[in-house]
């Protein structure tokens, strides 16, 4: 009998890294430096504008400075790149965060890539996620980071664990098995193409769902006794893991919403002051 789930609260994680940041904008403004997040968004799609606005409004609440670009649906790759360009070149900015997805005739690659290493908060770039690949990153992607800060502030051991992640995705499911593995986990990373997933999902230890389907993962799929983190978020406000049957057979859990989304908001806000800092320091 698996005794009562341990829900890993990322609005406390969230709230506990935001005071931590707290201190340095405060040094860093008797520098007479404010963190800066540049936020790009093309188009008018209606949850990316709604994930913009949260993220100004966390960083208004820190003390962080955020610049908000509209670019217009029609805008072309080489438009793209040359807004980049110039915030690279700005010295008062600090973090470039483009916001995913961008229109289909875009390159969003090329647009990743031509984001400053040094800037690159969200961990987009493909030298960010060779350096996450290597261990040793200052930014990797925000929500691979938010798990393992999660799993590090509930002391959950991730070394000798056997973690499986459903997803693939090059800001998501990639980084976090690298980062998993770097910690060393031993790590199965499932996707679209995996058979017999519900039986290699059964073995993990840990399970990082990051599919974009609602309630995708089953209780059945759940080793007795795991840790279960939904980096989904789905319409509905529900994850990608059937939360309410799965909490019977894990030892913990994420809930959605209140789980990862806030920390991943969170590691965001903590590497736009980091690079702030670093700016600094040079």
């Amino acid at each position: 009998m698996i005794s009562e789930a341990l829900i890993l609260d990322g609005a406390r994680v969230a709230a506990d890294m935001k005071e931590k940041l707290g201190d340095k904008v405060s040094r860093l403004a008797e520098q007479g430096v404010i963190p800066c997040l540049a936020t790009i968004l093309v188009g008018g799609d209606p949850a990316s504008a709604t994930y913009v606005k949260m993220k100004g409004n966390a960083c208004k609440r820190l003390g962080i400075q955020s610049i908000r670009i509209d670019l217009p649906e029609h805008t072309s790759t080489e438009e793209l790149l040359a807004a980049i360009r110039e915030l690279n070149l700005d010295p008062k900015v600090h973090g470039i965060l483009l916001q995913h997805p961008v229109p289909h005739h875009i390159n969003e690659r090329a647009a990743f890539d031509a984001i400053a290493i040094e800037k690159d908060v969200d961990g987009v770039t493909t030298l960010g996620f060779a350096r996450t690949a290597f261990g040793f990153a200052d930014f990797p992607a925000c929500t691979p980071a938010a798990i393992v800060a999660i799993l590090d502030y509930y002391n959950i051991p991730i070394e000798g664990k056997h973690a499986v992640v459903i997803g693939r995705s090059p800001i998501l499911g990639k980084p976090v098995s690298q980062m998993l593995l770097n910690r060393n986990a031993t790590v199965t990373t499932c996707h679209s193409k995996t058979t017999n997933l519900a039986d290699l999902v059964r073995l993990g230890d840990i399970v990082v769902a990051a599919v974009g389907k609602a309630k995708f993962v089953q209780a059945d799929w759940i080793k007795p006794g795991a840790v279960v983190l939904d980096a989904g978020y789905n319409e509905g406000n529900v994850g990608d893991v059937d939360y309410e049957a799965c909490l019977e057979n894990v030892s913990a859990i994420t809930p959605v919403p209140a789980g990862v989304g806030p920390v991943t908001i969170a590691t965001l806000l903590k590497h736009t002051v980091e690079a702030a800092e670093k700016a600094v320091s040079v």
